[in-house]
């Protein structure tokens, strides 16, 4: 059996439990190129990680997925409180986290930051003054003091970073692997959805999610 923060693992966390709400749809069961959008998040991040964490208000609409489900710890605390859950719920010692919306991760960049990540708490992207909370590496040491922050409602990120060993990823280093930022490109309107076929280019396609009764699950996709 596995000892609870191994080194020798790596874990992956997506939150898939915010609102869809200015999109009018549920984002991660989009169809990109005849796959659900979460089914090519799992994809993706299985590649670097020796199990991938799902964190989901509805946690039945995503056991049908190669991922461990859970539900938040602390629920309604945004992401922060997401993050909590998915470094609790973690075997590893530390996690990526990545958000449920985001098409087109770059393996490059994921791999030289999880090769930073052993010597930090945190390895975050950074573009001047914007950093990307739901595209970093976070370790287990920075469960208490994000346990700290929840309970004191504070869902402020960056708020605990004074306190824990942080490598910033800056523009520099980013564009090496990914001169468009498009790792940090999210689907959260129509607008994003259009530039997202834009990006895709001619012959694949986003086909927007089916409304589905409460309490039934989308298909899998079959690739």
């Amino acid at each position: 059996m596995t000892e609870r923060g191994s080194l020798s693992r790596s874990s992956a966390v997506v939150l898939a439990g915010g609102s869809s709400s200015r999109l009018g749809q549920d984002k991660a069961f989009l169809f990109i190129d005849r796959q659900l959008l979460i089914e090519r998040i799992i994809e993706a991040l299985s590649q670097l990680s020796d199990e991938v964490i799902i964190v989901a208000d509805e946690v039945d609409r995503y056991e049908q997925f190669e991922a461990v489900v859970v539900s938040d710890v602390y629920p309604g605390k945004g992401a922060l409180g997401g993050i909590y859950s998915g470094l609790k719920a973690a075997t590893g010692s530390r996690s990526l986290v990545v958000a449920c919306d985001m098409p087109f991760l770059n393996l490059s960049l994921l791999r030289y930051m999880q090769g930073l990540a052993s010597r930090y708490d945190v390895v975050i992207p950074r573009t001047g003054k914007l950093t990307e909370a739901l595209h970093a590496f976070y370790s287990r040491n920075c469960l208490p003091l994000i346990e700290e922050q929840l309970l004191a409602g504070d869902l402020r990120i960056i708020h605990f970073f004074p306190h824990v060993r942080v490598r910033y990823v800056d523009r520099e280093e980013i564009e090496v692997f990914d001169p468009e930022h498009l790792s940090f490109f999210n689907i959260n309107s129509q607008a994003d959805l259009e530039k997202a076929r834009e990006v895709l280019g001619p012959g694949q396609s986003i086909t927007p999610a089916r409304t589905y009764p409460q309490g039934s699950h989308p298909p899998r996709s079959h690739t």
